[in-house]
């Protein structure tokens, strides 16, 4: 049987209150919430939180929301506020300071979780890891780490992870790069497909000029993760080294069109042209590095020759 269009909009407001009583109910829990008596609110706040169109209202009951949901430990209910939030108000600067302590929170719960709940698996060693390396704690991060590889020697990751703590803390040993590739090499045996591995292993090849090496890691990052512009980048670097060009404009070509503001990119693609002749294009991105590099702060170089 066909419905009139009354029975239509009868029916419509069976299923839903009206508007303005959606308004009055999502105000006041807003108001109950602002007043602390959350547990009261929160019920309220997250059935009208999807449905309002009120821009305003809707904004205030969805932080509202995010705050009453992170103070009862409403993790689930926290997720569905941030995410209508975002829906409703992308790019909104107080949407996105409130995300960032919502996931913020979240983030510390879970890690309470993890080191309640199996305080000494893998993952809880490599969380304190993580953060002693963060933290600069540099000797207490490396010893976390070697105990994982201790405890499991095919653990993926965790050679990558020393290579980089290795490289990264400051008054290195002697050997510090030769020790940084040993662990990259087991971290490729253990996961090829690691391109981050892949890319520092071309970085320490490209720093002791060794650049066919360093083409070689490079084109295989590119290869794992064809968005990974710093990749591209040094694969180009190291072809122009290798006085390989016109070889080396692609991969440059796809360096800035992933990260146009980074004026190296530029630079070395106007160095590329310049060698094959093509003073136009050269020109072009000379000009276009000189942009990034003003952006940035930094002052340009000269252009290529």
């Amino acid at each position: 049987m066909l419905l009139t269009a009354g029975a239509l909009g009868s029916l419509a407001q069976s299923r839903s209150p009206a508007p303005a009583a959606d308004t009055g109910a999502a105000e006041q829990a807003a108001s109950a919430a602002e007043a602390g008596r959350c547990s009261v609110a929160l019920p309220t706040l997250a059935r009208m939180a999807p449905r309002l169109t009120d821009k305003p209202l809707a904004k205030r009951v969805g932080v509202d929301g995010v705050r009453c949901a992170t103070l009862l430990q409403r993790w689930d209910q926290l997720l569905d506020f941030v995410r209508i939030l975002n829906q409703k108000f992308p790019g909104d600067p107080e949407v996105l300071y409130v995300s960032v302590h919502a996931y913020s929170d979240l983030s510390t719960q879970a890690a309470q979780q993890l080191a309640t709940t199996a305080p000494h698996s893998l993952p809880a060693l490599e969380l304190d890891a993580e953060a002693n390396e963060m933290q600069g704690h540099w000797d207490q991060a490396e010893k976390d780490y070697r105990e994982i590889l201790a405890k499991n020697p095919r653990y993926p990751g965790i050679h990558f992870r020393l290579a980089r703590l290795l490289l990264s803390r400051p008054n290195p040993g002697p050997d510090f790069q030769q020790e940084a590739k040993k662990e990259l090499q087991a971290e490729l045996q253990i996961d090829p497909s690691n391109a981050g591995a892949e890319y520092v292993s071309g970085e320490l090849a490209r720093q002791t000029q060794d650049f066919a090496e360093a083409v070689h890691h490079f084109t295989r990052a590119t290869e794992l993760d064809a968005s990974f512009a710093d990749a591209w980048l040094g694969l180009g670097m190291s072809l122009v080294e290798e006085k390989q060009y016109a070889t080396a404009i692609a991969p440059l070509k796809t360096a800035v069109r992933l990260e146009p503001s980074n004026p190296a990119g530029h630079y070395a693609l106007a160095t590329a042209y310049a060698r094959t002749g093509n003073k136009e294009a050269a020109e072009r991105e000379f000009a276009l590095q000189q942009q990034a590099a003003q952006a940035s702060g930094n002052p340009g170089d000269k252009a290529p020759q």
